[in-house]
């Protein structure tokens, strides 16, 4: 997998070359490579960002330093612009202009992304956005078989909005994506939680690849992981539970489980609600019963206290 990075501070991602990740990129398993987005400007002060048009705190990133970074790494052909004489454009002819009746994509959080990747290299343009929809391990999962992907760091309020709708117009697969609830400095560290959800999922990445398996949010019908533990078995007058020194695997197995169950309906009740009944097992419906939850109809059902 091919990954570049866009930032005005591309020496952030040097931890990249780090533990499993620079394993990763030893192997050939994996390219990393971050960019300075200043590289495409052409003033003195090499200048990223302008005011926000029609008003407002902060600065916004513009779109015309972006998309000559972007049409580099992309290979797409740059637009024949002519400039009027007071820098501003008169005229852009794409190479491929969009479609008739084409409207820009919806950037609230119900903005739908694509389900599938292409089984080409066909690169994907990703942006973090804390407007966006939420990054999840679903999309870590679809994007570790992509052939390249290029994501885009925003700083101050954040880049043009007309960036994507773009890249979009153009037949790129973009996405924007929120890490969660808070807003940031920039997206470097939005992009260094992503970079490392998706690539730890390639095939060879992980040492053993069994230790994937049982993650939180890992699967149909996703829980959080169970509590893990190691020697000794007792600590600081803290024992581990003792069904994990039984050696009965068996009930381990229940245990973590049954602890899994219990712990997401605590922390995570929306996962208990997703999970399909038909696909739980007598155990399952039982630990369920057993914490509050209906366990009859299609999903799972919390019980009135």
């Amino acid at each position: 997998m091919k990954i570049d990075i866009v930032s005005v501070f591309p020496e952030y991602f040097d931890v990249f070359g780090l533990s499993l990740m620079g394993k990763a990129q030893a192997k050939g398993l994996l390219e990393v490579k971050a960019h300075n987005l200043r590289d495409w400007t052409h003033d003195v002060h090499h200048s990223v960002d302008d005011t926000p048009v029609g008003g407002g705190a902060g600065m916004v990133m513009k779109p015309e330093v972006w998309a000559e970074c972007l049409d580099e790494l992309l290979g797409l052909n740059t637009p024949d612009v002519c400039a009027g004489g007071n820098g501003e454009t008169d005229a852009v002819t794409p190479q491929s202009g969009p479609e008739p009746g084409w409207e820009p994509a919806e950037t609230s959080s119900s903005m739908s992304q694509p389900a599938t990747i292409p089984a080409s290299d066909a690169p994907v343009l990703i942006f973090p956005n804390p407007s966006a929809p939420l990054f999840t391990q679903s999309d870590a999962t679809e994007l570790s078989h992509a052939g390249h992907l290029l994501f885009g760091c925003g700083r101050y309020e954040g880049y043009d909005a007309r960036i994507p709708d773009y890249y979009r117009a153009q037949g790129i697969d973009v996405r924007e994506y929120s890490i969660g609830d808070y807003v940031l400095n920039g997206g470097e560290v939005a992009v260094s939680v992503m970079v490392e959800a998706i690539t730890r999922l390639m095939p060879g990445f992980m040492g053993n690849p069994d230790s994937i398996v049982e993650e939180s949010y890992t699967g149909e019908g996703a829980l959080l992981e169970h509590r893990q533990y190691t020697k000794p078995a007792v600590w600081r007058g803290l024992a581990v539970p003792e069904v994990l020194l039984s050696g009965d695997h068996g009930k381990v197995d229940r245990f973590r489980r049954d602890e899994a169950l219990a712990r997401t309906a605590e922390i995570r009740p929306d996962l208990i609600e997703a999970l399909d009944c038909k696909a739980l097992d007598k155990a399952d419906r039982k630990t369920l019963m057993s914490l509050g939850w209906e366990v009859s109809a299609t999903h799972p059902r919390r019980l009135a206290d």
